[in-house]
């Protein structure tokens, strides 16, 4: 590879921003983290327990008598007792486990309740098949145990894994490390590695612990730690980081820092603390089943003191089991987690993958968006923006010895500009090229010596850029460009032919992407950088963003975009971060809402609560409809399912008795299935939602 140390620092790609998907995820008042399961067992104990249900069901008489037909075979009256007892234990023990776990919180919510309801259904068709009530609940509680699997299933699978972060950052070190010896090099763990210690570090290869640089010289690309876009010259005695990458010399460096010293266990450390101070609100379905607990077990208890006062104490002991099974939340238990399985499923065909619900859930009430510029509204790839020739040269002439000379070279900007002169169909070829450490590159092209490189490459041949150039150059550098020269090297000295500007080339599809954003309502849009404010400024000029309301952070280094999205936040304002680097990790682990752009590095994926793999940050508005979207369906389930209760628990009570109207167990059970329903179809609605970019 070519040394480009020269060429300005031009820049690699990959200043990201933050993301922040909560760390806490739980499901129904936490209770997911309460019982230990994951999603895999609950997947499980669904499809058995559906399997044993099914010919609970047919074979139920309740069910036979509704659908006019009639079965009869040895051993019928157990299969209720015996497949539902199993279905009871074996796929109900999580909601137990969940329910005890909430008295013992004093927290009562969805799992006591459907403990509750599963307990009292079990012990109810357990009396009944040994003759003490008429009661046949077999049927019904095999299909609320599986119901409500299905729902916890769907919803965990909803959620994110926020350690996927910390995974993501250590995978960035290499496994090990070449130590130098008296003896030579010897390969040894990164772990084994002290302070004092002299590695090896080859071209292309990442430093594996913090140090200084005793020998060599390098461009280094540190943007996924300090969030420049532009490889960064490193000679002997400046500082390096463990997870940077050589980009085209070796080095040695002595090792000042290991293991958790590291600024890469630094960032580590900000993503855990972030995740850990993020908001844990509590789902809007936990408010209502810890209410609907309270008002169902005072309406049983009523019931049976009502009934049994009458004198009725059969009608008090059915009242009282239908008042519970009734209250059992099979609409309320998926309310939430069909909207959130429907929700990511569309999503994902838009390319918009939802990590975690409550990132989701937050979309909807975001008010600034953060964006980070390189490979998020940039493309974090350089481009050349301009080209001037000197008095007596053309473009074409530039361009097409400053390709022949730069073919050689691995640097971005030299690939620049060979693809510059490839789409424009100039073709040259060099000998005896060599790169010119933290200078440029030189070659011969045609009999004649050129070079290409930066302002050192000046500075160390002593060449002046000629007055037509200069008024050009100036220009370019207010705009943060990196500028490359094209030298003419001969016995008598060197001549600059001509300037390359180079920039990051913005998204297209980035300036619709806020305009879309505003017209949704967003308050404030903000562009978070690890470049030059020149940089910046240039490039939010471009995006068309507005000085007095929109804001530009330049220059900012991992912890500071972490400080910088808590001084967003500091003000009272919803934050989505939205970016594609390590060094955004702790950021997008600290905002509202973690947004990854698809194409980012693992661990800015793994830190964020919603992944856009098109990496097409118009897909930020396709989140905040479907958030909007979502909740709405929601609050409309919800709505639903406790306008059902609302009326089903005062009938099965039998408040209305006196009247001629009742509500029994069967037509109870009907009407959750009903219920659930109408849910299920409410939600599928979502599919309407427009997601994709327009």
């Amino acid at each position: 590879m070519a040394s480009h140390q020269g060429h300005g620092g031009h820049g690699g790609h990959g200043e990201p921003s933050g993301h922040g998907a909560p760390g806490g995820h739980g499901g129904h008042g936490g209770h997911d983290k309460h019982a230990g399961h994951d999603p895999e067992q609950f997947r499980r104990k669904f499809w058995l327990s559906l399997a044993l249900t099914v010919p609970i069901v047919v074979t139920s008489e309740m069910v036979m008598d509704w659908f006019g037909y009639s079965l009869d075979f040895p051993g019928m009256s157990w299969v209720g007792p015996v497949l539902g007892s199993f279905v009871f234990f074996y796929g109900g023990w999580p909601f137990l486990v969940g329910g005890v776990r909430e008295v013992r919180d004093r927290a009562p919510g969805m799992m006591l309740l459907i403990s509750m309801a599963i307990t009292v259904a079990y012990v109810a068709s357990l009396a009944t098949s040994l003759g003490l009530f008429d009661l046949d609940f077999w049927w019904e509680l095999a299909a609320l145990v599986t119901i409500m699997l299905l729902g916890h299933w769907q919803e965990m699978k909803a959620i994110g894994q926020a350690q996927g972060a910390l995974a993501a950052l250590a995978a960035l070190l290499p496994d090990d490390a070449e130590r130098v010896t008296d003896d030579g090099v010897e390969r040894v763990a990164v772990g084994e590695l002290g302070v004092g210690d002299v590695v090896l570090v080859r071209s292309g290869g990442r430093v594996p612990a913090d140090g200084r640089i005793v020998d060599g010289a390098a461009e280094l690309d540190e943007s996924m730690i300090t969030g420049e876009s532009r490889p960064v010259p490193r000679g002997v005695g400046d500082r390096v980081v463990a997870g940077t990458v050589a980009t085209d010399s070796a080095l040695r460096v002595r090792v000042d820092a290991v293991g958790e010293d590291t600024a890469l266990a630094g960032i580590g450390r900000l993503v855990a603390q972030a995740q850990a101070s993020s908001g844990r609100a509590q789902v809007l379905a936990d408010r209502f089943a810890a209410m609907l607990f309270y008002i169902a077990t005072g309406a049983a208890l009523a019931t049976f003191v009502t009934w049994w006062a009458l004198g009725d104490l059969d009608q008090s002991v059915v009242r009282t089991v239908t008042v519970l099974v009734i209250a059992c939340p099979h609409a309320l238990g998926l309310a939430i987690p069909l909207v959130i399985a429907l929700s990511t499923a569309v999503s994902a065909k838009a390319g918009i993958l939802v990590k975690d619900r409550l990132a989701l859930e937050r979309m909807r009430t975001v008010d600034a968006v953060l964006f980070d510029k390189t490979g998020t509204l940039t493309r974090g790839e350089h481009t050349v923006h301009g080209i001037a020739a000197a008095a007596g040269h053309t473009e074409d002439e530039v361009l097409r010895v400053a390709a022949a000379v730069e073919a050689d070279s691995e640097h971005p900007l030299a690939k620049a500009i060979v693809a510059l002169a490839r789409d424009r169909g100039l073709h040259g070829t060099a000998r005896d090229f060599r790169s010119l450490t933290g200078r440029g590159v030189q070659a011969t092209v045609d009999g004649v010596t050129y070079a290409v490189g930066g302002p050192a490459l000046l500075r160390e041949r002593a060449v002046a850029v000629p007055e037509d150039l200069s008024a050009r150059e100036k220009e370019w550098s207010r705009r943060g460009a990196a500028v490359l020269h094209l030298l003419r090297i001969s016995d008598d000295g060197a001549e600059v032919l001509g300037a390359f500007a180079l920039e990051d080339e913005v998204r297209p599809e980035a300036r619709e992407a806020i305009a879309q954003l505003r017209g949704q309502g967003v308050a404030k849009i903000v562009m978070i950088t690890g470049d030059a404010r020149p940089v910046a400024e240039a490039v939010a000029a471009d995006l068309g963003f507005r000085p007095d309301v929109d804001e530009v952070f330049a220059e900012v280094l991992p912890a500071d975009k972490d400080t910088a999205v808590a001084d967003l936040q500091s003000r009272g304002l919803t934050v989505a971060m939205v970016g594609d680097g390590v060094n955004d990790a702790p950021a997008l682990a600290r905002a509202d809402v973690g947004i990854a752009i698809g194409a980012g590095t693992d661990v800015a994926i793994e830190s964020a609560g919603v992944v856009l793999a098109s990496s097409d940050p118009r897909g930020v508005t396709g989140v905040i409809r479907l958030s909007r979207a979502s909740y709405r369906k929601m609050v409309q389930n919800l709505a639903w399912a406790a306008g059902y209760n609302v009326v089903a628990i005062p009938l099965a009570a039998g408040v209305l008795a006196w009247a001629g109207l009742t509500l029994s167990p069967a037509i109870g059970a009907v009407l959750m299935s009903a219920s659930t329903i109408v849910v299920a179809l409410n939600a599928q609605l979502l599919r309407r939602v427009e997601l994709t970019p327009r």
